[in-house]
């Protein structure tokens, strides 16, 4: 199965099983890019969101005019920010930031449950290194990555490129098949297989 992947000038298609990293650097404008990724050519999706709240997810895809209907959010944070949990059958949780296999069995938790297109988006890959370990967080990726060839699915998967070094990000990279770089400046380059 091919997925659509719609970022700056480039439209072309990845088949089911793409991992896609985004490299970004930490004040970038990234909400653009992950919402367009999301709301393409998909059946359901599943933010995993490190640095917001559910309810700032919900935010942003409304803003973005994103189906809503068709999302489900991971919630990593609100346990570690002291905020209530609201209970949906759209929204999940983890006990906390740090509990790398409960995110994972979340996502394939999602991909399990739903059929046809479906697509995740991580955000982020830094802020999970932040409370667990990146090494953690190297291991994780590969599993999801796993997951997604599995059940024909696509993902992105955010890294700050100011935060790590180069041999994490090399490491990192080497894991994808699609990397989408975003520059200060705003500019998007897309690295497809081959090139």
């Amino acid at each position: 199965m091919d997925y659509t992947l719609a970022v700056g000038d480039t439209d072309t298609t990845i088949p089911g099983g793409t991992g896609v990293l985004l490299l970004h650097p930490s004040i970038g404008e990234t909400d653009r890019i992950d919402t367009d990724f999301l709301k393409a050519d998909t059946d359901n999706f599943l933010v995993v969101s490190t640095r917001t709240t559910a309810r700032e997810v919900e935010q942003k895809l409304e803003h973005y005019d994103v189906d809503e209907s068709r999302a489900e959010i991971l919630d990593t944070i609100s346990v570690e920010r002291g905020y209530s949990r609201r209970s949906s059958d759209h929204f999940h949780y983890v006990s906390s930031p740090d509990d790398l296999d409960g995110v994972v069995e979340q996502v394939e938790n999602f991909l399990a449950a739903h059929v046809g297109k479906r697509r995740i988006s991580v955000d982020s890959l830094t802020e999970l290194a932040y409370y667990a370990d990146v090494d953690g967080v190297y291991d994780a990726t590969g599993r999801m990555l796993g997951l997604l060839a599995e059940h024909d699915a696509v993902g992105l998967f955010h890294l700050s490129r100011e935060v790590h070094d180069d041999d994490e990000i090399r490491r990192f990279r080497e894991l994808f098949d699609v990397v989408i770089d975003l520059t200060d400046d705003g500019d998007v380059t897309v690295e497809l297989p081959g090139e």
